[in-house]
């Protein structure tokens, strides 16, 4: 190698039933279990597990904005693959579900009684409140 970084880097987003995106890009971000994780060309070579929250990679001047519940990352030379649990774009979420969701996470939580399960309304809570960010992201509301 001559000592100069690529300015691009291959980018593949899948999830069991789809494939969300496989082509260049100029950077990557993930919701890396211990954070985000911002990757770009001729990072080095990393595994991760990922979380909840916000996938975006630029392609020229345009960012793109996902939604992701956990999977797997594997960073290579000139190659990112996510594996992701779950993953959508903006224009595959239903806003006012995802509200309702938030609303009614939000409810219980106030109500917190016994026999409630707090992580998984926690979670829920989560979930919808990080596919409302995507949608604001994207400037889809």
């Amino acid at each position: 190698m001559n000592g100069i970084l690529p300015n691009k880097l291959n980018l593949e987003i899948v999830t069991p039933t789809q494939l969300l995106f496989n082509g260049e890009v100029n950077e990557v971000t993930v919701p890396g279990i211990d954070g985000y994780l911002g990757i770009l060309p001729g990072h080095a070579p990393l595994f991760s597990q990922l979380q909840i929250g916000v996938i975006s990679y630029q392609k020229n001047d345009e960012e793109t904005y996902l939604f992701c519940n956990g999977g797997f990352l594997e960073v290579l030379k000139d190659r990112v693959s996510v594996l992701a649990d779950r993953a959508t774009t903006a224009d595959q979420i239903d806003v006012e579900q995802a509200r309702r969701c938030q609303q009614q996470a939000e409810e219980v939580l106030k109500n917190l009684s016994e026999g409630i399960d707090f992580d998984e309304v926690n979670l829920n809570w989560h979930e919808a409140e990080v596919q409302l960010e995507v949608v604001a992201k994207t400037n889809r509301s």
